[in-house]
């Protein structure tokens, strides 16, 4: 048997080692010397032999370690992060792909809603209807027509008995939504009417309009009892602090202001953005906490503050929250390649969902000012987002005249 030199020696190395081990002492030593080997060598080749073995355990411990993580990874990429069972319902967010997308209107959807109570949601759309949809099923239900021009906004009370929309043709509707029928129209608006809501009450309904101003409307009279004037250009949106007392609306001038409810008087205005401002909402109780600990840590602010918290987003493609009562601007959240377009804080008061025309739905950590997820929710710009109070969805509406649901986990 004809071996090379350096198989011979592995293999004197081997037959040594063996004697070595097996106590054969006199038999190692003749067979060293025959074989040129000294015992310190064999000894060596020993160690090494030991510390490879160990070194294939520790290696072979770390392959198992990252094909774990590559699985949870895999899993991460296929259902979009730990399952509903792992999670709060507070940390539920959106996941593609959509439960459903929802086609029937024909024009631009402005703004979409969900029911409070009924498993419904509400859209509104350029072409001057407003569409009833099972989110559940994914089913038409109805659609309500009446006005005639396109519809800017829709809201509904507290209790889900009423619904009011606001349109382009400058009237502000208001509808049973037992029986789906317009029960009043309310004129005073001089131009396009683009935000209306309920207060928390229910009593009172506001708008705004192009027209630069803000309107108080009495829902038992449906009479105009009020009359804000103060932004210098066409009002985008108005929303009302969960106690009732406090309004915000923010305008084309690229300021938001602060409106006493009760005096109708301007509190603060904010400034800071450096375009047209589309929308804002308030912080719920939930995301307080939150917030002033992200300010905290940013070692800029020392002042213990309390809220109330608002949250704007505009056409320079920024989120900014404030301090709504001193007017301070808290931190700026970037991120989307075009227009803010829709705001809302997660029930939780961990996230803020935002959506843009740059077609994306996008989930932001608040106290990381982080963005943890986006979606690429619409093939057009994505117009208006609601997340629903109890249950794990999400919709949005578009340009591309789809309203899309959107399941949480």
């Amino acid at each position: 048997m004809v071996l090379s030199e350096k198989q011979k020696n592995e293999l004197n190395q081997a037959i040594a080692d063996y004697l070595a081990t097996n106590g054969y002492t006199i038999s190692f030593k003749e067979f060293c010397k025959e074989a040129n080997l000294s015992s310190n060598e064999s000894a060596e080749r020993k160690d090494q032999l030991e510390k490879k073995w160990t070194s294939v355990i520790r290696l072979q411990k770390k392959v198992m370690d990252l094909e774990t993580k590559l699985q949870e990874a895999l899993q991460e990429a296929t259902t979009g992060g730990p399952t509903r069972e792992k999670r709060q319902p507070g940390e539920w967010v959106p996941r593609p792909p959509e439960k459903f997308e929802l086609k029937g209107h024909r024009d631009t959807v402005t703004r979409v809603v969900f029911h409070p109570t009924f498993d419904i949601c509400a859209s509104a759309s350029e072409d001057a209807t407003i569409k009833i949809w099972d989110y559940e099923s994914g089913e038409h239900e109805r659609t309500l027509k009446g006005h005639t021009a396109p519809v800017q906004d829709i809201a509904f009370d507290h209790t889900g008995k009423w619904l009011v929309s606001c349109s382009a043709d400058m009237s502000v509707r208001l509808w049973d939504f037992q029986t789906y029928q317009c029960i009043k129209t309310m004129h005073g608006h001089d131009h396009n009417v683009s935000s209306v809501t309920f207060t928390p009450s229910g009593d009172h309904i506001i708008s705004c309009s192009r027209d630069k101003t803000i309107k108080i409307w009495e829902v038992s009279t449906t009479f105009c009892i009020k009359t804000l004037v103060g932004h210098r250009e066409w009002v985008r949106m108005i929303r009302v602090y969960q106690d009732g007392t406090l309004i915000a609306s923010c305008s084309v001038d690229h300021t938001v202001r602060i409106w006493s409810l009760p005096s109708g008087e301007c509190k603060s205005e904010l400034r800071g953005h450096d375009n047209v401002i589309e929308c804002i909402a308030w912080a719920p109780d939930s995301a307080g906490p939150h917030i002033s600990e992200t300010v905290s840590n940013g070692g800029t602010e020392t002042q213990k503050r309390s809220g109330p918290y608002l949250v704007s987003g505009a056409r320079d493609k920024t989120i900014r929250m404030w301090d709504a009562i001193n007017g301070l601007c808290l931190f700026t959240l970037t991120g989307h390649d075009n227009w803010v377009r829709g705001l809302l804080f997660h029930p939780g008061g961990k996230y803020l969902l935002s959506c843009s025309d740059d077609k994306t739905l996008r989930v932001w950590d608040i106290k990381n000012k982080r963005n943890t997820k986006t979606i690429d929710a619409h093939t057009h710009f994505c117009t208006s987002l609601d997340m629903h109070r109890n249950k794990p969805f999400v919709i949005t509406g578009s340009v591309d005249t789809s309203v899309k649901v959107w399941e949480c986990r």
